[in-house]
């Protein structure tokens, strides 16, 4: 009971402390609180609901960057947080455990819906666009090695691999990967951040790289991403999970904002977003800023 404790304690810290300078909340009313992932792409998400909601006269808290899928879930599921940009494929995978695939999007996104609403919880319209874990390899170490796909990395002696400390445990991770192919020998060596993948991609520190399929460095052409037979890798189109307490708090306005929102979000855009924040170097909140008075909903 006490680690449960010092746990939950750890989380509520988190939450209420993470990124603090991306929040406003106005007097009067209820505050819709928005949490998001740490990485570029959902950074630039949570901004792009926020704002569409305050354009709208919702009061908004945004709590950026919280963390992991895991993390952002128990914030929701505690009451933290009212809601959040997730990943269909992710929900079903490492939240509920389900590792048979739906037959396809509309499957999954109809499965994770129904088990949502058990919760309390509801999802809002998912995009068009899916950001998809991939295992990745310059074109260089490609060639040198023969491989093309994540079945051939059983040739190889010892390969290193970065990625994100929870990818080591999950269905969508490291564990699926052994558990379909066998990849005993393929050994995490570190753990990075979305986007530092790819400098020690070209350095040579690691050999393969957990990347996402709409991040910009991938439209260079310097890397390959490994084929995926067996399908350890989900479609990840995106969906709003929000509490049913919050949709009822603000009526329809408040989904309709979010879903007019994810009505514009394709794989290009979600590029080009993310490239405008990475290479760029442009806040998420600005590159939000501009897209949503582009498309006139500020």
């Amino acid at each position: 009971m006490r680690a449960l404790a010092c746990t939950l304690g750890l989380l509520v810290a988190i939450v209420l402390g993470a990124c603090g300078g991306e929040e406003k909340s106005e007097p009067g009313g209820e505050p819709i609180r928005i949490g998001s992932k740490n990485f570029t792409e959902a950074k630039i998400l949570g901004e792009l609901y926020k704002q569409a909601l305050e354009a709208k006269g919702f009061d908004v808290q945004l709590r950026s960057a919280v963390g992991s899928t895991e993390l952002v879930n128990t914030a929701l599921r505690g009451g933290l947080l009212d809601m959040y940009p997730e990943y269909v494929g992710v929900l079903l995978s490492e939240v509920d455990e389900i590792v048979e695939r739906p037959a396809n999007a509309a499957a999954a996104y109809e499965l994770a819906k129904g088990i949502e609403e058990k919760r309390k919880l509801t999802l809002l319209d998912q995009t068009s666009f899916s950001n998809e874990n991939a295992l990745a390899v310059t074109k260089e170490f490609a060639s040198r090695h023969r491989i093309s796909s994540i079945p051939d990395l059983a040739r190889l002696k010892a390969p290193k691999l970065l990625a994100a400390p929870e990818f080591e445990f999950r269905n969508e991770g490291l564990k699926g990967l052994r558990r379909e192919y066998g990849l005993t020998s393929l050994k995490m060596t570190g753990w990075g951040a979305a986007g530092e993948q790819y400098p020690a991609l070209d350095a040579g520190t690691t050999d393969v790289g957990v990347v996402y399929t709409t991040d910009t460095q991938l439209a260079s052409g310097r890397y390959t991403i490994l084929s995926d037979p067996k399908g350890v890798f989900a479609t990840q189109h995106l969906a709003p999970i929000i509490s049913q307490k919050a949709l009822k708090t603000h009526g329809p306005k408040l989904s309709a904002a979010i879903n007019a929102v994810s009505a514009l979000l394709t794989t290009p855009v979600m590029r080009e977003l993310n490239g405008k924040v990475d290479n760029g170097k442009r806040s998420p909140r600005s590159v939000a800023d501009e897209f949503l008075r582009a498309n006139g909903l500020k």
